[in-house]
Formats: C-alpha cells, structure tokens, sequence
C-alpha cells in the first residue's frame, strides 16, 4: 500500500540517508522493493565486512536515497518508469533520447539528496 498524495507533492519528506529510514520509507511508498533492498543490503554489508571498506555501504545508502526521492513523488516516478520503457523499445534515438532523460532525472535527484552527480 501506498500513502495518498495530492497532485504533484510527494508522498512523504524525503528522508535522512540511512539504513532504517530509507527501510520505512520504502516500506511506505514501495513496498514491492523491500526485498531487492533487503538483498542489496546484505551484500553491501558482506562487502564492506570483507574490504574492511565502507564504500559498498555508501553506494547502497545512495543508491536507494535517490530511489525514495524518485518515488516519493509520483509524477516523478511515473515519468521515470516511461522513459526506462522507452529505453527498452528497440528504435536507438528513441533509446538514446531516454537515456538523456533518465540521466537527467537522476543527476537531479543525486543532487537533492545531497549526493554529487553520477
């Protein structure tokens, strides 16, 4: 279930980067991604224990704050979803054009959550 929203504001603050409030918030708004994030999680943490490297760690926060950001916003994510189908349609400008879109909505959301562009 997700949490109702009015046109064009997101469906909850965004949240701060870390483990268990991206974990609520993504059980709020998509609750279908619980288990990638829970496997991701995991192997983030088997890698970090592993490297003794906090850097597969850092990507995974980052990786699904930007996530939430998307999804938190309905218009945001249903236009998402269009150009990641768009991307996938076989005609290479119409893929190249996607991918331009793509980038530009997740360089954007990098940067509201703090994050330096990919």
């Amino acid at each position: 279930m997700t949490t109702s929203s009015a046109a064009g504001h997101p469906l909850i603050p965004q949240p701060p980067s870390t483990v268990s409030a991206l974990r609520q918030a993504i059980r709020q708004i998509a609750p279908a991604a619980l288990p990638a994030f829970t496997s991701e999680l995991d192997q983030a943490a088997d890698q970090a224990r592993q490297g003794s490297d906090l850097s597969p760690l850092q990507s995974f926060i980052a990786q699904w704050a930007v996530f939430v950001h998307i999804q938190r916003q309905p218009d945001l994510a249903a236009e998402f979803r269009r150009w990641e189908d768009a991307a996938e349609s076989g005609d290479a400008a119409e893929a190249r054009q996607a991918a331009s879109a793509l980038g530009r909505i997740l360089d954007q959301a990098h940067a509201a959550v703090g994050l330096p562009a990919r």
